[in-house]
């Protein structure tokens, strides 16, 4: 798998989804990296209903979760976590592939 998710990412993912109505059976959790923050590169969360044709599709715990080629690269190995407590509310990723991060640790750069 390139990616990996935390219980409390799967859960917070799951509710999140519940909130805005959306249907895991049907929608995908596309992860991202795009340009942007101080680092250079940040993280992008969102839901998707399409496979394109270079993208990598993985399934955790009920979630279909998809990668383009590019953040693929930038995301093996990685962690996704989340945290609701005093070190910083929302998801955060824990990423190998990093060099650098922001002080807030929503960007990074390689």
């Amino acid at each position: 798998m390139t990616i990996a998710m935390t219980d409390e990412a799967v859960d917070q993912i799951e509710t999140v989804a519940s909130n805005e109505d959306v249907d895991l059976d049907e929608t995908l959790l596309r992860v991202a990296v795009v340009p942007g923050g101080c680092s250079g590169l940040t993280y992008d969360l969102g839901w998707d209903t399409t496979v394109q044709d270079e993208d990598t599709v993985e399934e955790h715990d009920g979630i279909t979760v998809v990668l383009d080629k590019k953040s693929r690269l930038y995301l093996d190995g990685s962690e996704l976590h989340f945290t609701d407590g005093l070190d910083g509310d929302g998801f955060h990723f824990s990423n190998p592939q990093a060099s650098r991060e922001c002080a807030c640790g929503e960007s990074f750069g390689v």
